[in-house]
């Protein structure tokens, strides 16, 4: 099973310490390392956060939220052997094409190691604040995907679409195996519909182990009414409350046939995290079977 490193920007969000903790996951068998995003925290926030029983997003207005793609860019050489990743890249506020650009860029500079976490936002007020319509972003978001795969794929690409239209034009260079791994983050029936609909992979928020088992469930029946092979749709599975016992968490995303854990990084936060990280990683690494 692939452990990553997820969060892993806002825990380290200078130079020092980002290399530092990109290379102690790497030197402890974790797989990828992964950076979120919010562009923006609006001072004023009636919005509810997903993934807390109060609906308040765990942040202050000054916590660190470096750009991801910058972040990954920053260490992707420092450590050669992580796959970089998004967690996640809310694709509705970005120009596809600039997006396809960043992207294929990173890619061709990492060899081939990036992939495309993402969703379509909570957060009303941050899509106010960049001037991005709220509205519809589902659709902007997927039809963004098929633009940026069109560019990817081959010189002179166009599209035409409700959101995106253009002429024939190359985006150069392009992702080193022709595109580059879309997940796609979140625990709604919309997200896992998009999931089965555009994606390589699945990343639900959720760490509960129940509710977790009931979200990966739909999602293969949804595979299976869509006449999708389930096993084509790469799990990735938020390891929370697993940290209370590692081994006994590894053996529960095994029974549901989850393909890669995502380790938050605030987990290894503050004074003694790194030594904290490091001990992880002499616990589970003995555990892992991929």
């Amino acid at each position: 099973m692939k452990m990553g490193l997820a969060f892993a920007s806002s825990v380290a969000p200078d130079g020092d310490s980002a290399l530092e903790i990109c290379r102690r996951a790497e030197a402890i068998g974790f797989e990828s390392v992964w950076g979120g995003e919010h562009v923006v925290l609006p001072d004023s926030i009636e919005s509810k956060y997903p993934y807390t029983p109060d609906g308040k997003i765990p942040a202050e207005p000054d916590t660190p939220i470096p750009d991801p793609l910058i972040w990954l860019a920053f260490v992707a050489a420092a450590v050669p052997r992580l796959r970089l990743g998004t967690c996640i890249l809310i694709v509705p506020q970005r120009n596809p094409l600039v997006l396809a650009k960043e992207m294929a860029t990173l890619d061709q500079l990492s060899g081939g190691r990036v992939e495309l976490g993402l969703g379509v936002g909570w957060l009303k007020e941050e899509f106010e604040t960049l001037g991005v319509p709220w509205e519809r972003r589902g659709a902007r978001n997927d039809e963004y995907v098929a633009a940026m795969r069109a560019l990817w794929a081959a010189p002179h690409a166009e599209f035409h679409g409700e959101f995106v239209d253009f002429e024939p034009a190359t985006c150069s260079p392009r992702p080193v195996n022709g595109s580059i791994p879309v997940i796609v983050g979140g625990d709604t029936n919309a997200a896992i519909r998009r999931a089965v609909r555009i994606a390589d992979g699945y990343f639900p928020g959720e760490g509960d182990f129940e509710r977790l088992r009931d979200l990966i469930g739909r999602l293969r029946n949804a595979a299976t009414d869509a006449d999708r092979d389930p096993d084509s749709i790469a799990i990735n599975a938020m390891f929370g409350t697993q940290m209370i016992d590692p081994a006994a968490g590894m053996e529960q995303m095994l029974t549901l046939g989850v393909d890669r854990i995502m380790v938050p990084a605030f987990f290894f936060a503050g004074p003694g995290g790194l030594d904290r990280l490091s001990e992880f990683g002499e616990r589970v690494a003995p555990l892992n079977r991929d």
